[in-house]
């Protein structure tokens, strides 16, 4: 039997020299559940003495002379009850017979942890106190798993207050529990800023949610997609105010900018996922909670939002669908707050129209390296545009960007915040609405959120409205010559939209404005005249700053393209000197379908050499950065690919004699040819 000491074990009882009054006699009456020890004859009980081995029991045959001393040599076949093993094991018995093993920390390593340190707590039982507790009982091992300092749970609890602890303590965190007490794990890999695109665990889980709307009818994806996203909705504005009552819980303070008043706190989510009828339910969402979201944008026509909410529809009908569907969505793990954009974009990609469109989002990091390199500032009240905006996935992390560096206090800056700061274009109605969305959980209550070509005559009106772009614009996509802004036309011929919406953010952008913009490899090497023409506007008219070379595996699993960052100011007088080129090879994340992350990651540096590239000097054509002038890039055609001006360095590589390699297969196909030959007579 282990020694419990004071120090390893503050759950068990503890018995003193004097008589143990807080040690009580549990019998098999009360306890027949528990393991019982009971120690025969009660006159001959054991005395523990520290002299021999402190942390040992040890039996004396002066105080036991009808007990053998027993060692492990003479019991090989007892029974070590450790945490993982007790629950099984729910009697155990000392007899004078010698099954009963002494204990050491030497011949008993499975044992509850026990300290090396000497145990001077360790009881002294003489035979005046121990006919008054014959029977010892043990309390069901899985309460204390491990007796050690480190491990050993504070005395009085135990693994079902643990768990209502644990529970409770996640209740208003975001993301992580619920009013009813569901418990979901963060599971948002180590280091990740945000998680970018759906796997694993969770992309099944929306396959499982996607096959619940089509086995009952809802079988087109984008109205999926939108009834999906009101829920998301729904519940990431319950998910803020639970962040706000935290937050003035935890600062003592009265909450502010509560969404749900007295009378609505029905409608919110947590309330909603609590209810067992699945009629009221139905009744509840669809008749109150989404009439509700559709008014936070104000009355019809005031603001984007209100616009682009007016039409939509709630197409839930079935009372046991939408119970289904609410469950699912609470098992969701939505820490991310721009999960909606990886909701749409894992269901596009089910779409045949994906890659016609091009609608392929942004990986979350991706757009913080950007957004980083440009670096907006709230104090000079700039204004921000992303003309092929989508979900606002730019116009959400640089909101973020801003708020991070803002002046809270600065009354000014916040109204620039919430209303003239972000603007963002699409012509799809549903990114219409989710954008909207978006950008309202993110703070800015009046979204500059439009239905807008932006290639079209419609957007002739915003030039040189705008001191940064952020966007990732459609790849590989045409558009009718007719319907293309005529002003577009006559800098560039052409129908790829990825060199017309180069030519239209030159145009939205004042003069000083700054860009970074997604495109592909083609882009920087294609030898078309309107791929010539566009890299000539951008290297001798204005000024180009930078061009990040991203490998093909950035947008897997939606796409496999190669491509490359963009970063220019608008100068309209030229300016370009030299050019800062990198080569970025890993992003943090596998480069294959599954973007599992990994070590390797050259975002840091790249954010890190951009800022500091005024000082760095030329770099190292060898290396992963350098610069180039003008002049080169000029003289190859205005060639932007990286490869061009990068130096590789070539390893030589020595090859033995093809007289040598062949002996060697000479070789191992006699060997094989014997081991044939030895299994061929195995079985004859």
């Amino acid at each position: 039997m282990p020694t419990l000491s004071a120090a390893h074990a503050p759950a068990a009882p503890t018995l003193s020299a004097a008589p143990a009054p807080a040690a009580p006699t549990l019998s098999a009456a009360h306890a027949p559940a528990a393991t019982t020890q009971t120690i025969t004859p009660a006159p001959a009980v054991s005395t523990l003495s520290a002299a021999p081995a402190p942390a040992v029991p040890t039996l004396s045959a002066a105080h036991a002379p009808a007990v053998p001393t027993l060692s492990a040599a003479h019991a090989p076949a007892a029974t070590t009850l450790s945490a993982a093993h007790a629950p099984a094991a729910t009697t155990q018995t000392i007899t004078p017979a010698p099954a009963v093993p002494t204990l050491s920390a030497a011949h008993a390593p499975a044992v509850s942890t026990l300290s090396a340190a000497p145990a001077p707590a360790v009881p002294t039982l003489s035979a005046a106190h121990a006919p008054a507790a014959t029977t010892q009982t043990i309390t069901p091992a899985p309460a204390a798993p491990t007796l050690s300092v480190a491990h050993t749970p504070r005395a009085g609890s135990s693994p079902a207050c643990r768990g209502r602890r644990q529970r409770i303590g996640c209740l208003r965190e975001p993301g992580r529990g619920d009013d009813a007490g569901r418990f979901t794990p963060d599971r948002r890999p180590a280091g990740e800023p945000g998680a970018r695109v759906i796997t694993g665990e969770l992309k099944n889980k929306v396959d499982r949610l996607w096959t619940t709307f089509w086995n009952n009818g809802i079988s087109n994806p984008l109205t999926v997609i939108e009834q999906i996203s009101y829920l998301l909705f729904l519940k990431r504005l319950d998910d803020e105010e639970l962040r706000r009552y935290k937050s003035a819980n935890r600062l003592k303070r009265t909450p502010t900018g509560l969404r749900f008043g007295p009378d609505q706190q029905d409608l919110r989510w947590s309330k909603i996922a609590q209810m067992t009828d699945p009629e009221a339910m139905l009744a509840v969402v669809r008749d109150k909670a989404f009439p509700y979201i559709k008014a936070l944008g104000g009355a019809e026509g005031e603001t984007s939002y209100a616009r682009h909410m007016k039409d939509a529809v709630f197409m839930i009908g079935s009372p046991a669908l939408l119970e289904t569907v609410v469950d699912q969505i609470g098992a969701l793990p939505l820490h991310d707050r721009d999960t909606q954009g990886d909701l749409y974009e894992y269901m596009l990609s089910k779409l045949t129209t994906a890659g016609t469109n091009g609608q392929f989002r942004t990986p979350r990091h991706i757009i913080q390296m950007m957004v980083r390199m440009v670096d907006p500032k709230p104090s000079v009240r700039e204004t921000v545009c992303d003309p092929a905006c989508g979900t606002a996935g730019f116009l959400v992390v640089a909101a973020e960007h801003v708020r991070d560096a803002m002046i809270m206090g600065d009354t000014t800056l916040r109204a620039h915040y919430g209303g003239g700061m972000f603007h963002g274009y699409d012509f799809d109605a549903t990114m219409l609405r989710i954008g909207s969305m978006n950008m309202m959980m993110h703070g800015i209550g009046d979204p500059d959120i439009e239905a807008r070509d932006s290639l079209s005559e419609d957007a002739a009106g915003d030039d040189g409205s705008y001191t940064v772009v952020l966007a990732n614009p459609p790849f590989k996509g045409s558009v009718q010559k007719s319907t293309i802004a005529k002003d577009l036309s006559r800098v560039v011929k052409t129908s790829k939209t990825e060199l017309l919406f180069l030519v239209q953010m030159l145009r939205i952008l004042k003069a000083g404005g700054r860009a970074a913009v997604i495109v592909p490899d083609g882009v920087l090497f294609g030898s078309s005249k309107a791929h010539k023409a566009v890299r000539k506007l951008l290297v001798e008219d204005h000024k180009l700053d930078g061009v990040v070379s991203m490998p093909s595996g950035v947008f897997k699993p939606y796409a496999g393209v190669s491509t490359a960052v963009l970063l220019f100011t608008k100068t309209g007088a030229g300016g370009t000197d030299r050019v800062w080129f990198y080569d970025m090879q890993a992003d943090g994340f596998s480069l294959d379908d599954k973007r599992q992350p990994v070590d390797a990651d050259d975002i840091p540096e790249i954010v890190a050499q951009w800022a500091a590239r005024g000082t760095a000097g030329e770099g190292d054509r060898k290396g992963k950065w350098f610069t180039v002038p003008k002049a080169e890039i000029a003289g190859q055609g205005y060639d932007l690919s990286i490869n061009r001006y990068k130096e590789i360095e070539y390893e030589e590589v020595e090859y033995e004699a093809p007289a040598v390699i062949i002996g060697k297969l000479e070789k191992l196909q006699a060997e094989i040819a014997g081991d044939l030959a030895k299994l061929k007579g195995m079985l004859q």
